[in-house]
């Protein structure tokens, strides 16, 4: 079965200095037929206006991942780690027990345009941890950013406690892409830039698709398309 989510469906918040969408329930939007899809909790589309941010908060017992579009994002965090992501980097923070942090854009002039990921994980009160790796962003090819923390043998990715790989991919002309899904396995595709047609739907920046009980995920006639694939147990 495939599940089309339409950007246009996502939730919605206008704060001045920042402007959202929410493909799954998140702070004043509530939907409880969009809570979460398998272990991925949320998928928050973010711009940050000039000069702002979020200040210092807390979290818990989540895998949160940062992946800019556009821009520059400065972190900060009580595990005293500090630096700035920008495109083609993608930040893993483990918020385990706890732990606090902020994000600014240190730019006077340029907004930045980012994804929030946050995913489950399959264990409580582990131990703070905070990464950041660059994304090896290709065209016509899938580049796996994350993969469980078991698969030690994905060197080149961040590693989460869950049943999850993370992958992204560019698509552009005449590229074609697959992604076979192995018997109990689902999928969900975020369109993060640019229009495409998958399994023979065609998506543009903000749309999702649900996959269950799919055998393969079908990427073709892309335009500056760049997109997320989070395939889970």
């Amino acid at each position: 079965m495939i599940t089309l989510r339409k950007s246009s469906e996502r939730g919605y918040a206008q704060h001045g200095w920042l402007e959202s969408w929410h493909s799954f329930s998140f702070a004043g939007y509530q939907d409880p037929a969009h809570m979460h899809f398998g272990p991925l909790r949320v998928i928050n589309e973010d711009i940050v206006q000039p000069g702002t941010g979020f200040d210092t908060h807390g979290h818990r017992d989540m895998e949160i991942l940062t992946y800019v579009l556009d821009g520059t994002l400065r972190h900060r965090d009580s595990m005293n780690n500090e630096g700035d992501i920008g495109h083609g980097e993608i930040q893993l923070m483990r918020a385990g027990s706890g732990v606090r942090h902020s994000e600014f854009n240190p730019s006077a002039d340029e907004r930045v345009h980012l994804l929030q990921i946050w995913v489950i994980p399959d264990a409580q009160g582990l131990p703070p941890g905070y990464w950041q790796k660059t994304v090896p962003l290709q065209h016509g090819r899938w580049s796996l950013l994350v993969a469980p923390d078991t698969a030690r043998n994905a060197d080149d990715a961040l590693h989460i406690h869950q049943d999850a790989r993370v992958s992204s991919a560019l698509l552009d002309g005449d590229e074609a892409l697959s992604y076979p899904l192995a018997p109990g396995r689902r999928a969900y595709l975020h369109v993060a830039r640019g229009k495409l047609t998958t399994n023979g739907m065609t998506l543009a920046a903000g749309d999702a698709l649900m996959f269950t009980d799919e055998s393969s995920v079908d990427l073709a006639a892309g335009e500056n398309a760049e997109v997320l694939l989070f395939d889970m147990g």
